[in-house]
C-alpha cells in the first residue's frame, strides 16, 4: 500500500510540476522539479557571488585561458556539448573544486597548485562537468537549500537582498553530493577525459594526491566529496574493463601555463 501511494505521489508530482525528465547523462527517467533553463538561470545569478566568496578569479589571463580550454575540451565531448560551460580558476587557497547548476565550474588556486599535469586537471574538470550533465546539483539543492527559495531568487534577482544572495552562495559552495552521485561523476568524468584525449590514469593520480594531502591536514575537498581511497579501485576497474588508450598527460604545458603563473 505504501509503495502504491509513493508511485501515485510521484506521478502526481510529474503532472503538477511537469517535472518528468530523462537525465541526459544517465538516461534514467527522473522527477525534476526544476527545468534545465531554471538551472541555467540559477547559475547565472549565483556564479558571481560564489566567485566573490572564493576570492575572485585569478588575474592571469594565460592561466585562465588554459584552464578554460581544458574545460571546453571536456564540455565538447560531454552529454551536453551544445550547452554553455564556464571554467574559472579562483584565488581561494583551499583544495577544492565545485560545479554550480547550469555549468559554472570553479577550481581553486590551492588545488591547482597540487596538481602536476593537464590530464589531472582534466580529471577534476571532467568530474565536475559530470555533476552538471547528470543534474546532481538540482537534486541536491532540493533537500539541502530548498528549491523554492533558490528558484524565487533566481526568477526575481532584483528582489533578492545582498545578504540573501550571499547566504545561498555560501550554501552552494558547501553543497554535498551523495556517494552515488560522486561515483557517477567519477565514472562519467573519466569517460569524458578519455574522449577528450587524456590519460585516464591521471584521475587515479589525482585521488592519490588528495589522499596524501589529507594525511597532513584537513582539506576542504573532503567536506563536499567523499574520501577518494575506496574510489580508486572502482576507477582502476573501469580503466581495465574499457581498455582505455593511454592518452595525453601534458605535464610541461601544465607547468608553463599554471604552475608558473600561480
Amino acid at each position: 500500500m505504501i509503495k502504491t501511494l509513493s508511485i501515485i505521489t510521484l506521478l502526481l508530482s510529474c503532472l503538477l510540476y511537469n517535472g518528468c525528465a530523462v537525465n541526459p547523462a544517465t538516461g534514467e527517467n527522473q522527477i525534476m522539479l526544476v527545468s534545465s533553463s531554471q538551472e541555467a538561470e540559477m547559475g547565472r545569478q549565483y556564479a558571481p557571488e560564489v566567485e566573490k566568496q572564493l576570492g575572485g578569479r585569478i588575474s592571469n589571463s594565460a592561466l585562465q585561458n588554459y584552464v578554460s580550454s581544458v574545460g571546453q575540451r571536456i564540455a565538447r565531448v560531454s552529454h551536453l556539448p551544445n550547452s554553455q560551460f564556464s571554467y574559472t580558476a579562483v584565488n581561494d587557497d583551499s583544495i577544492n573544486a565545485m560545479a554550480l547548476p547550469g555549468g559554472y565550474i570553479f577550481i581553486t588556486k590551492g588545488l591547482l597548485s597540487k596538481l602536476n599535469s593537464e590530464a589531472q586537471l582534466a580529471g577534476i574538470l571532467g568530474h565536475e562537468t559530470a555533476h552538471v550533465t547528470a543534474r546532481h546539483a538540482a537534486q541536491a539543492m532540493t533537500t539541502q537549500i530548498g528549491m523554492d527559495l533558490a528558484l524565487s531568487v533566481a526568477s526575481d534577482h532584483s528582489s533578492a537582498g545582498a545578504a540573501q544572495m550571499a547566504n545561498i552562495g555560501s550554501q552552494l559552495i558547501s553543497l554535498r553530493y551523495s556517494r552515488e552521485h560522486e561515483n557517477q561523476a567519477d565514472s562519467i568524468g573519466m569517460d569524458y577525459m578519455v574522449r577528450a584525449g587524456y590519460s585516464p590514469n591521471a584521475m587515479i593520480e589525482t585521488m592519490e594526491i588528495l589522499e596524501r594531502e589529507s594525511q597532513s591536514r584537513s582539506i576542504e575537498f573532503f567536506s563536499t566529496h567523499p574520501n577518494p581511497g575506496n574510489r580508486k579501485q572502482t576507477l582502476q576497474e573501469q580503466i581495465y574493463v574499457n581498455n582505455y588508450p593511454s592518452g595525453k598527460t601534458g605535464d610541461s604545458d601544465y607547468k608553463q601555463f599554471v604552475l608558473n603563473n600561480l
